[in-house]
């Protein structure tokens, strides 16, 4: 069992090295800075028409400033701002629209090519129109997805908030229980995401049970990293070292340290569909 283990991690480092996953994170980590803004926004729409679009779009300036700083949640509020201005035509709100939604797949147009590279596949040679809108498909699918896991995330808070406030009036301690849920229940939306991922964009055919052991352990680093990053930006000041851009920095560190385990999970899954002879083959 050990060297199973060690020969999977091994594999693992290998294909990592070997695909240059460096190189792909900082290509997605630039390509998600201009996405950032329309993926919002379009997350925020979907999960606004249950909670209202003001209070989704606080609560995630609120859990951005918890996480990178206040610098940083005003940078996102800017940005957010100057994606949503109405236009003031037909015509500017339909390019407007257009082009929100290019931004929106942009990065995981990029982000399938990389998975794509990982797994030594080429994206699906469909000539013409339909062939471009199949390829893109996919990649607007997640960004509905994401939405869709924000509003259930935004639910479960809200659910999760008054079973805690319960528990604290009913027993003992019962307030860190409601924590543990919700950090349990959040790394089990986190780790269907990335399963999702695995599972849908790559231009190969997998089974579930394929990506799940890659995606549970994605979250597990990811989570670890979030906690550990910042720790480490809390400690620096990094205002001084880079001036007016420093809240961009913050968010592009954060974003391409994801990127960077987002692939490493995605080496992983392979590592471990091969080293188990799942069958998978091209999607047709």
């Amino acid at each position: 069992m050990f060297k199973e283990i060690t020969g999977l991690f091994k594999q693992t480092i290998a294909g990592w090295s070997e695909d240059k996953i460096s190189t792909l994170a900082a290509a997605l980590a630039y390509y998600t800075i201009f996405s950032m803004g329309p993926v919002l926004i379009i997350s925020i729409a979907i999960a606004g028409m249950i909670f209202g679009k003001e209070a989704v779009q606080t609560q995630i300036l609120q859990q951005i400033s918890e996480m990178f700083g206040s610098g940083s949640a005003e940078q996102i509020k800017t940005m957010l701002l100057s994606a949503s201005h109405p236009a003031t035509s037909l015509f500017a709100q339909i390019v407007g629209i257009v082009l929100l939604l290019f931004g929106a797949i942009a990065v995981f147009s990029e982000l399938q090519a990389g998975l794509n590279k990982i797994w030594n596949v080429e994206a699906q040679a469909t000539e013409g129109w339909i062939g471009m809108i199949k390829n893109r498909f996919w990649s607007f699918t997640m960004v509905l997805v994401i939405g869709f896991l924000l509003l259930v995330s935004l639910t479960l808070t809200v659910l999760l908030t008054t079973i805690s406030n319960f528990l604290s009036q009913l027993l003992p301690g019962g307030s860190v229980i409601g924590l543990i849920l919700n950090f349990v229940i959040s790394l089990g939306g986190i780790t269907l995401l990335f399963a999702m991922i695995f599972k849908i964009l790559p231009n190969i055919v997998l089974r579930w049970r394929d990506v799940w052991l890659g995606a549970f352990i994605t979250t597990l680093l990811f989570t670890i990293g979030k906690f550990l990053l910042g720790f480490y930006l809390g400690s620096i000041d990094v205002e001084n070292g880079f001036g007016a851009s420093a809240s961009l920095i913050i968010i592009l560190i954060w974003v391409y340290y994801s990127a960077q385990i987002l692939f490493l999970g995605a080496e992983f899954t392979k590592a471990y569909v091969n080293r188990t002879t799942s069958k998978s083959h091209k999607r047709s």
